[in-house]
């Protein structure tokens, strides 16, 4: 699952926004081996604690992991230098390369599941 916050989001927020995704695809958090973001994340309290409270891991990729992989809907991410957050870091962890769920957003956070 890839995951694209807004500066400052909140645990619960994070939790929301994975939640009601996973529901929207018929999966539940057991099926997500990790998420995913860039590296301009690592430091968003509110993801890293949503993650830990899940109980999975997450990976944050440089830019040039994530714009390895096109991001198939629109990104302002693009005055980054990055194609995209949610679907190219999804995508680079999958292992079919293929989007399940492609970017949503929830409130101030963005998610792409792929397989």
């Amino acid at each position: 699952m890839g995951i694209g916050t807004r500066k400052g989001v909140n645990k619960e927020e994070v939790i929301y926004a994975i939640k009601y995704a996973l529901r929207e695809v018929g999966k539940e958090i057991d099926d997500i081996d990790m998420f995913a973001s860039s590296k301009l994340k690592e430091n968003e309290q509110g993801l890293l604690e949503a993650v830990s409270f899940l109980g999975k891991d997450i990976k944050f990729l440089s830019v040039d992991e994530i714009n390895r992989y096109d991001a198939p809907s629109g990104s302002k991410a693009n005055r980054f230098g990055l194609t995209g957050v949610a679907e190219p870091s999804a995508l680079a962890l999958s292992e079919k390369k293929k989007l399940i769920l492609r970017k949503k957003v929830y409130g101030r956070i963005t998610i792409a599941i792929a397989e």
